[in-house]
């Protein structure tokens, strides 16, 4: 039986009760108040698949689950009680025993980081985490798409904001093929992001992202190695704790291939606190956690929720939680009442046990359990006590902890962030490379504005030297004629004074007396004699001519 199935506990009769791991991965069920149990349960559950070869998961949001790594001991206050309850149930094997561990954390505090990319995230499971609406999870299905599109790696959250502001720059542009973008919607979508940030979502997204194939393995015993996630800090974020498990049961959706019903689980996953998953989840976000663990199983994978009341997971999911382990409820409200009543009608039913009274009288370590057997029948609900666990119970040491990280297989591999060009990077250069563009045509249109006005300014003075040339040429002109009008004045006054005119009778008679006076002596010289005939006429012509020469000066 060993082999083949996981002891669970047994009642006061002797009646074992035995998870079979060929029905492990039909999911389950452990529920119960504050201080039950619970815990303890999970661990016993926990020790007896990693001793099986089974792989597990589950999230330490008291910090208390990581005593898996450690073998318990017999000198622990616990250990009297441990064993005298082995006995009464007949766990006749039962020893202390560690399990091979890796440990987690998103913030890389208490294990290695844990991340995604925003692209694996996707929009819907990023507006749950978000708080968005149906109108502002439609914008941001934009930007993922038009990231898509252009070929852009939406890695973390500063390619997210960068993808977002691009988005909001071409709002004209991509109304028209996308659908309404608007400013208001992707303010809401950034003050979102500005949130998450603030409450560490940034530690969760960035490279290298995790690989599925570190969860599931086994160590060099065989033993399957058990994941544990430090939650005691990741519960002051609700809404990412929620978001990062379903995000993970998703991922092992979609990457692990179908296995059928294997004999065994290739990994069983357990989700602390799963009320946290269902409040206030839109109806598209239920719709994904109800396929997710319908068909999760088809890959081998359990999924065992935890949590206090077993109201808390809604119809549609409870209903494929084959294995079922209830813990002490308190009936002291409406609420604790219908809780009771949910939780007796969900089990088969026994004659010999009462469920609804029962519940409220189970002791710290009993529960009701009813588990598939062998053929897939729920087995009628039995009181029972549960087995003790073989690891610690009670938190490892800092300095255990530190020892086990540095030594497990995972190594430094998730230790350093990688940020390679991505959709932050690539819009940042074209925005570089427009700006440069814009910078360039802008100085061009300057240099043109500015040659422009130059040449404007070289004709409009050429221009006004032309036209002071043409002015000066006037103005000269007018100086010339005034100048020329003033000495035809001068000559004229000259000419008109009373001793100009004596001068020039005295001139013109001097010049007629001396005329005559040269006509006379060529005449003697040319013909000899001023008397004759001949001599005496031409002597008169050349005396009228002389006379007339001098008469004329």
């Amino acid at each position: 039986m060993a082999d083949t199935s996981i002891f669970i506990g047994a009642n006061a009769a002797g009646l074992r009760q035995q998870l079979e791991l060929k029905r492990a991965n039909r999911h389950g069920l452990i529920a119960g108040a504050t201080g039950t149990g619970k815990t303890v349960t999970i661990q016993g559950i926990i020790d007896g698949f990693s001793a099986a070869g089974v792989p597990c998961f589950v999230a330490d949001v008291k910090g208390d689950l990581s005593g898996l790594a450690m073998a318990g001991s017999p000198t622990s206050k616990m250990h009297e009680i441990f064993a005298a309850r082995a006995k009464e149930i007949g766990y006749d094997d039962w020893s202390y025993a560690d399990n091979p561990v890796q440990f987690w954390d998103l913030y890389g505090e208490q294990g290695h980081p844990i991340r995604t990319t925003v692209s694996e995230m996707g929009p819907l499971l990023l507006s749950r985490l978000m708080d968005l609406n149906e109108v502002q999870e439609g914008v941001l299905t934009i930007a993922f798409t038009v990231a898509d599109k252009d070929g852009m790696l939406l890695l973390d959250l500063d390619d997210l904001q960068a993808m977002l502001v691009s988005c909001g720059e071409r709002a004209d542009e991509l109304t028209t093929t996308y659908g309404n973008i608007t400013k208001q919607s992707i303010g809401t979508i950034q003050r979102s992001l500005l949130q998450l940030r603030s409450q560490g979502g940034e530690h969760f997204f960035g490279e290298p992202a995790l690989a599925m194939a570190d969860f599931i393995g086994l160590d060099d015993k065989g033993r399957g190695i058990v994941n544990i996630l430090a939650a005691d800090k990741l519960m002051a974020s609700p809404k990412l704790y929620s978001t990062f498990l379903l995000w993970l049961m998703s991922e092992l959706f979609e990457h692990l291939p179908e296995v059928g019903d294997p004999d065994k689980p290739v990994l069983v996953f357990f989700f602390d606190e799963a009320h946290l998953l269902f409040d206030a989840a839109p109806k598209a976000l239920l719709e994904k956690i109800e396929q997710v663990v319908r068909l999760i199983r088809s890959k081998g994978v359990g999924i065992y929720f935890i949590t206090q009341n077993p109201i808390d997971i809604p119809d549609t999911v409870a209903g494929q939680l084959g294995n079922r382990v209830q813990h002490a409820l308190h009936a002291f409200t409406p609420r604790d009442q219908q809780a009771v009543k949910s939780a007796a009608d969900t089990f088969r039913a026994n004659p010999g046990v009462d469920v609804a009274t029962a519940i409220t009288e189970l002791k710290v370590g009993e529960a009701l359990v009813s588990l598939l057997q062998p053929d897939g029948a729920p087995a009628p609900v039995e009181r029972t006590l549960i087995k003790p666990p073989r690891s610690r119970v009670g938190p490892v040491t800092p300095a255990e902890r530190k020892v086990m990280i540095d030594t497990d297989p995972i190594g430094t591999k998730y230790d350093t962030l990688i940020d390679r060009e991505s959709a932050e990077e690539l819009l940042a250069a074209k925005s570089q490379e427009a700006s440069a563009a814009a910078a360039e045509a802008a100085a061009k249109t300057e240099a043109d504005k500015a040659a422009a006005a130059q040449a404007k300014e070289d004709a409009r003075a050429a221009k006004d030297a032309e036209r002071q040339r043409l002015a000066d040429q006037r103005e000269a002109d007018r100086q010339a004629r005034l100048a020329a009008q003033q000495q035809a004045a001068e000559a004229r006054a000259a000419a008109n004074s009373p001793w100009n005119r004596a001068i020039t009778s005295a001139t013109r008679s001097a010049s007629s007396a001396v005329g005559r006076q040269v006509a006379n002596e060529v005449t003697k010289a040319v013909f000899g004699s001023s008397r004759g005939g001949g001599a005496g006429i031409v002597g008169g012509l050349v005396r009228g001519v002389l006379g007339g020469l001098f008469k004329g000066r």
